[in-house]
């Protein structure tokens, strides 16, 4: 089995008297693709926003290699190795789709205006930023303005920025919302290449047709709990899991199938 890389150890997570995240622990191995599911309103983004600090954890933790993270603000976490793909894409629409991506590869030189100062070439940056763009598929429009640019390169460029930083974990959250299907598919394989090719990544999706067909393990998360974990087809066949993402008491995989829910069925397909 692969090193343990990534650990939640009982995270809490409370706003005010609500508590979102209810003693969640898991692990993320080296190079394993995990997807991390639960219906709307579960607590995922919240989780992910754990991982990168942006939400502070009120007890557990997070650790990255066996190195705590708690305590770390958002910069310092992404330079010990966590990268953020998020949901909602909003490039930089006055630099090109390149100039993106190369300001995400040159983030250690921009993190203090004296360095920035002293590193003014900029190849490196824009050689990595074509790189990460010929991983996700994009290359081909890298001179072009974001504002041009359909969502399903909108959501490629957001990936791209992240691999920019060169994580040792991926974040992704909801990469193929707003995709049709053959987009989402087209990225699905992307995510699937860039996990082959060495890169850690934690999926967060709502497309369980996809995230049955490319994930190795999956964590099921509820009302801000764990109620499951392991290999894709026994999660998706859990009871527990079927009643949180259909309702009522105890349905059935072939009670929920008979009645035509589209979404268990994808996981099923």
């Amino acid at each position: 089995m692969s090193a343990q890389l990534l650990s939640i150890d009982n995270v809490t997570v409370r706003f005010g008297g609500l508590t979102a995240i209810d003693g969640v622990s898991f692990n993320v191995q080296a190079g394993e693709l995990l997807g991390l599911i639960g219906p709307n309103g579960a607590g995922k983004t919240t989780m992910l926003r754990s991982m990168t600090g942006v939400v502070r954890v009120a007890e557990g933790g997070v650790s990255l290699d066996g190195e705590s993270l708690n305590g770390l603000p958002v910069h310092k976490r992404i330079r010990r190795g966590l990268s953020l793909s998020q949901q909602l894409v909003k490039p930089l629409r006055a630099m090109s789709v390149l100039d993106n991506v190369a300001l995400a590869a040159g983030s250690t030189k921009t993190a203090s205006p004296l360095r920035a100062l002293m590193n003014v070439s900029r190849e490196a940056e824009l050689a990595a930023a074509r790189e990460a763009l010929e991983r996700v598929g994009i290359a081909h429009v890298a001179d072009q303005a974001p504002a041009i640019q359909p969502l399903g390169i909108l959501k490629r460029l957001e990936m791209a920025r992240a691999l920019a930083l060169q994580p040792r974990v991926l974040l992704l959250d909801e990469p193929l919302a707003g995709l049709n299907s053959r987009e989402a598919r087209a990225l699905a394989d992307t995510i699937a290449e860039v996990n082959r090719q060495g890169v850690t990544i934690v999926l967060i999706e709502h497309n369980l047709g996809e995230v049955m067909r490319i994930c190795s393990r999956l964590v099921v998360l509820d009302n801000g709990r764990k109620i499951a974990e392991g290999a894709p087809r026994a999660v998706m066949d859990d009871p527990t899991v079927r009643v949180a993402y259909l309702g009522g008491d105890a349905i059935s995989a072939k009670a929920a199938d008979n009645r035509g829910d589209h979404t268990m069925e994808a996981a099923h397909a």
